[in-house]
Formats: C-alpha cells, structure tokens, sequence
C-alpha cells in the first residue's frame, strides 16, 4: 500500500479536504463536446468546399467581397486574419480559377481592390447551398427555435472570446503552436 503524495499529506494537515472527482461523464464536459462538433462540421464543410481553391479562407475571401464589395487586399488579410503573404497566393489561386479579379483602387494607384466575378458570385451561392445543407445535417437534432438559440449563444461565446483573445493572423498562431519548435 503506497503513502498519500505529498501535496495530499500538506492539504490534509492543514484541514483541506482533497477533492474527489466527480464522477461526472465526459459527454458531459464543454470541450469534448466543442471538439466532437467542430470536428464533425470541419469534415462536413470541408466535403462542401472541396474544390474551391483555399478552402474555407477561399470562400471567407468570397463571401466577404461579396457581401461588403470590393476590399483591398491587405484589409482584406487583416480582416481575415491571413498572412499577406497567404493571402497573394489565395488570390494568385482564385483569380485563376475566374472567382476573384484584382482591380486597382481608384484612391491608391498602388493597391488593388479585390471583387468577386460573375463566375465567382455563381461559386458562392452554390457553397452557401452546400454549407446550408451542412449545417441543416449538423443541427437536425434541434428544432427551429433551438437552432436560433444555438446560434444566438454561440456568436455571443464567440465574440466575447474574440475580444479577449482575437485572432489577428492566423499564420502567426499556427507557427507558435508548432511542435517542430518545442
């Protein structure tokens, strides 16, 4: 029979009780349930963006110059929270595809506006018919009302942990999270 460790033994002679663990399911845990979901709508998404040069970031890129019009580029990145270096290369690869055009910004002869092509319009509203499908599957669990309270919740959790923690280049994040350099 072993000894109590050490941390135990102090906690006990000065009257704190350890704290036994509460039995308590992991399904029952906030991020094992964020990590199943997120990986099952990632699958799913990315099923749906398949094709689309860049992915998720190509259809951000999409979905932004449309919604808000043209961008310049670097606003478009920082908005985005891409390396503008990526980011020239995101556009390199939509811009061949027929999706995006880069046109120059009438304010700074130097800059370039990005906007999306009629062909790229077309892309979007089929992506978003795909995504809709997507999140219909993800959610079909939930009834109409759930699903607004879901969503509502959700982009309140997600805004409040941006503004405490925003992402401002994703790049610079995946490079302090490499392995290779621990």
């Amino acid at each position: 029979m072993s000894s109590p460790s050490p941390d135990v033994a102090t906690r006990a002679a000065r009257g704190v009780e350890p704290q036994a663990a509460s039995g308590v399911p992991v399904e029952a845990d906030l991020g094992w349930a964020l990590g199943v979901v997120f990986r099952q709508y990632v699958k799913a998404s990315g099923a749906a963006l398949e094709g689309l040069p860049g992915g998720p970031r190509g259809y951000q890129v999409l979905a932004t110059t449309n919604s808000e019009g043209p961008k310049r580029q670097l606003d478009l990145a920082a908005q985005l929270g891409v390396d503008r270096t990526v980011m020239t290369y995101l556009l390199d690869d939509l811009e061949k595809a027929g999706l995006v055009q880069r046109r120059p910004d009438p304010a700074d002869r130097r800059a370039r506006l990005i906007a999306p092509t009629e062909q790229g319009i077309e892309a979007l509203c089929d992506l978003e018919r795909k995504l809709r499908a997507t999140e219909d599957h993800m959610l079909g669990i939930l009834d109409e009302s759930e699903r607004a309270s879901f969503r509502m919740l959700l982009q309140r959790l997600a805004m409040k942990a941006n503004a405490i923690d925003p992402l401002h280049n994703a790049c610079v994040l995946a490079e302090a999270d490499d392995p290779a350099d621990t």
